[in-house]
């Protein structure tokens, strides 16, 4: 079963100087690692003259490892990717991509600097950027009798379920988005106002 998590609403830039060095960072929401990858790419072509394009993503549901990336993009090692990654994680929030933009300002900062500059650009960004909730939606057919519809209506608006299609035939045939985690609920419902009769159906594809 998923359940609903935060996920990245825009893109937010957030600038911060550190020791004369500039760290821009980028934060957009990402579906996928190749979106995340597009992301980055883009702000290679953006920013050309800059001196480090570190990046950290997760790009899926915030708990799931198997879907996180990070670069340090020439950096010393575990002091930029990991550490953006970290406060990413930290946030809950999930399909997301930060990249940070260095342009270096003559000042080295020393593996413990370099950590707490891009964690730190990562986490301001993060404090100003407006999420929203993801429902995971599940794809279901539901064929129903004339007298049942209303019935049926009234549960997947209670679930905060949608209709995709609906085909009238000899029975009532909906095509419905039902919330992930209300699935079993729903399930229920229907089984005891029917008796037992209605059951939801995956969606088979139609050659």
């Amino acid at each position: 079963m998923s359940k609903p998590y935060q996920i990245a609403a825009q893109e937010i830039v957030d600038e911060t100087i550190v020791t004369r060095s500039r760290f821009i960072c980028y934060l957009q929401p990402c579906a996928s690692a190749a979106e995340a990858k597009a992301f980055i790419k883009s702000l290679q072509v953006l920013h050309p003259q800059a001196n480090h394009h570190c990046y950290a993503f997760i790009a899926g549901r915030p708990e799931n490892s198997q879907l996180y990336g990070f670069s340090d993009d020439g950096e010393p090692s575990g002091t930029a990717g990991k550490p953006m990654l970290t406060m990413l994680m930290g946030s809950n929030i999930g399909e997301i991509c930060a990249v940070v933009v260095r342009y270096f300002g003559g000042t080295k900062l020393g593996p413990g600097g370099l950590q707490r500059a891009y964690g730190g650009s990562v986490k301001q960004a993060l404090a100003i950027l407006p999420t929203k909730l993801k429902i995971p939606m599940v794809r279901k057919t539901l064929a129903c009798q004339y007298t049942q519809v209303n019935d049926v209506l009234y549960f997947i608006g209670q679930i905060g379920g949608e209709i995709i299609q609906q085909d009238y035939n000899e029975n009532v045939v909906l095509t419905l988005a039902l919330p992930d985690e209300k699935l079993d609920l729903f399930q229920q419902q229907i089984q005891t106002m029917s008796a037992g009769q209605l059951t939801l159906q995956p969606i088979t594809n139609k050659q």
